[in-house]
């Protein structure tokens, strides 16, 4: 792929999901992620991390892509069906405990 940057997404959900609903968000994510390479897109999915309220439904996730621009980020989004609250360039991680 060309050069990739790397973004963190935010995906703030409105309503608390269930375990099985994520993982259909997971499943159109992963379709909307082969339909645009299919489409010569560059965007490729790191990792996310879950955020759980005191119930354990999920609430939303952040999200780390690389993507050929912060436009393809949120063209996946709306192809998936999710939610891009906040979507920003990765800085340097920070050193410490």
């Amino acid at each position: 792929m060309s050069d990739l940057t790397d973004f963190l997404i935010l995906r703030d959900l409105e309503e608390p999901i269930t375990d099985d609903q994520l993982q259909d968000a997971v499943a159109a994510s992963g379709e909307a992620l082969t339909d645009l390479r299919e489409e010569g897109v560059g965007i490729e999915w790191v990792d996310s991390e879950v955020l759980t309220d005191d119930d354990g439904r999920v609430t939303g996730t952040f999200c780390h892509y690389r993507a050929e621009s912060e436009g393809a980020v949120h063209e996946h989004a709306d192809r998936a069906g999710l939610p891009a609250t906040r979507v920003d360039r990765r800085g340097d991680p920070l050193d410490g405990e």
